[in-house]
């Protein structure tokens, strides 16, 4: 079992930046890659971006590509999401995931989830 803790989020104004943290109690196979999604009220869960434990290799939304930035640090087991020059639209609870599968941007993909933390950008 991995339990993912994130946290970070909050109230800002439009341009603002955030940065998320999401804390994984340990790294297996099952849990080799990791992805940050969000859920805005009445929409989807969507992708936000993914990376490799192993590689580092990246992978993101359309959306947020050029504003936001997903990075980890092994020796800490923690995934970190930089997010520059945040928009209304950005809205949303947001999830750290974690699976097997690289780069994927299905949720049903990841077996493991956060609770989520809520990030809210004022116009």
């Amino acid at each position: 079992q991995v339990q993912l803790a994130e946290s970070g989020g909050g109230l800002v104004q439009a341009g603002d930046s955030l940065r998320l943290s999401c804390a994984a109690s340990r790294r297996t196979f099952s849990s080799r890659a990791l992805g940050w999604f969000r859920q805005a009220p009445g929409k989807e869960r969507e992708f936000v971006a993914a990376i490799s434990w192993s590689t580092g290799s990246t992978y993101y939304a359309d959306s947020v590509k050029g504003r936001f930035t997903i990075s980890r640090d092994s020796a800490k087991n923690t995934v970190c999401l930089q997010m520059n020059n945040l928009k209304p639209e950005d809205t949303a609870v947001y999830y750290c995931a974690a699976g097997p599968l690289y780069g994927s941007r299905r949720p049903n993909d990841y077996n493991y989830w956060g609770q989520g933390t809520q990030v809210t950008v004022s116009s």
